[in-house]
């Protein structure tokens, strides 16, 4: 679905890097963005897309976006336990 695409980031998800790091969750923008265009799961709910793909043995790093004209707007992410994600 999002294969092509770009993908963006509001100012709220690129100051999420630093959240993250913070509480000791190193991600970057590549994870971010393959989690976008390669998730292991992928839920729907309105206009919002919910990607989720497993980051390590324990976790998965979960992003929300919308699908805008040309391009995919990254809202937020955060990391989730696998397990509660079937994962």
């Amino acid at each position: 679905m999002a294969e092509g695409l770009k993908v963006s980031f509001t100012k709220h998800a690129a100051a999420k890097f630093e959240a993250m790091r913070r509480y000791g969750f190193k991600v970057n923008e590549g994870q971010v963005t393959e989690t976008v265009l390669h998730p292991d799961r992928l839920d729907e709910r309105g206009d919002q897309y919910f990607a989720t793909k497993t980051i390590d043995s324990r976790h998965a790093l979960r992003v929300v976006y919308e699908k805008r004209k040309r391009y995919l707007l990254v809202i937020t992410f955060y990391p989730v336990r696998r397990e509660r994600y079937g994962l």
